[in-house]
């Protein structure tokens, strides 16, 4: 397998060819797919993450925080100072066993607390059981969504398109409501919507409708959290090299060609949005709610 580059976040570096670009090699995975599998590496940060201790004392839940954006996520946060509790699905334990030995090496915090987000009373449990174990919750990162492509809306079938707005949309209803009777004032949310939720590829009809809906909820919901002094925002990606996309996320073909389609020529890597998490959940970004920050690799969101 190849490697991506190991530069820290402060280097200066073109960013064009600062990580792998395309063609890639086809490698079709069953869903929901393994980082551990991927060719290249996805770069999360492992090795080139610096944290400046923003996060000190925070207490961060984060779905899908076994790989991708999430993991991603979870190691800046850990690395900022903040206890991270991480949910994921069983069979993305290979993953989180690598993250919670980084973790155990560095001497951070991530609770594992794995658990499908489909299931209602999971989701008000999984918030509950984070603020128990972390002494509180004041950052909640919704980012675990489903993405299958399909061609033609007559292949996707009702199951499919049940297990996509569950994971993405019904998930983020349970957790946010269960998050704001708890979180006290200066508390943040930040969800994960799309640049597929501005502009949406037609072979990704549920996906796509999905991260509208994020848009839309993220915007709403963010005056209501605002009377207990929470801020709401939200995250839109572009192309990013994660367990997402060779796992039906996209098809061989595309994948291939994955991140041609943006002016940057690739797709980001989960390392280099990371800091984009960090500054909606501190205070750096105090004055900010109700927003949705792209990072596309220089789509337009607008």
């Amino acid at each position: 397998m190849t490697t991506t580059q190991t530069a820290n976040q402060y280097d200066i570096r073109d960013p064009r060819n600062a990580y792998p670009q395309p063609p890639f090699p086809r490698q079709p995975q069953e869903a929901p797919g393994l980082a551990a599998k991927m060719d290249p590496q996805p770069d999360h940060g492992e090795k080139s993450y610096q944290g400046l201790g923003r996060m000190k004392g925070r207490k961060a839940l984060i779905t899908g925080g076994d790989s991708g954006i999430g993991r991603a996520v979870a190691i800046a946060y850990m690395r900022e100072g903040a206890s991270v509790a991480i949910n994921y699905l069983e069979e993305e334990q290979q993953d989180v066993q690598s993250l919670l030995d980084l973790a155990e090496r560095e001497g951070g915090t991530i609770i594992p607390m794995p658990g499908n987000l489909m299931d209602e009373d999971f989701c008000t449990s999984l918030v509950k059981n984070a603020a128990e174990q972390m002494g509180g919750l004041d950052a909640l990162v919704i980012n675990a969504g489903k993405q299958v492509m399909q061609q033609s809306i007559q292949d996707i079938t009702t199951e499919q398109f049940d297990q996509t707005l569950k994971t993405n949309c019904y998930a983020m209803f349970w957790l946010s409501k269960a998050a704001l009777q708890l979180m006290p004032p200066g508390s943040t949310i930040i969800n994960v919507t799309s640049v597929v939720g501005f502009k949406p590829p037609t072979a990704l009809l549920d996906y796509a409708s999905t991260k509208f809906f994020i848009r839309g909820f993220t915007e709403a919901l963010a005056p209501q959290a605002l009377e207990k002094g929470i801020r709401v925002n939200g995250v839109a990606p572009g192309p990013f090299w994660t367990p997402l996309q060779p796992s039906g996320g996209q098809s061989q073909d595309n994948l291939e060609q994955f991140g041609t389609s943006v002016p940057m020529g690739r797709p980001g890597q989960p390392a280099e949005i990371a800091s984009t998490f960090v500054f909606l959940a501190t205070q750096e970004s105090g004055f900010t709610t109700g927003e949705i920050i792209g990072v596309t690799g220089g789509a337009p969101i607008s």
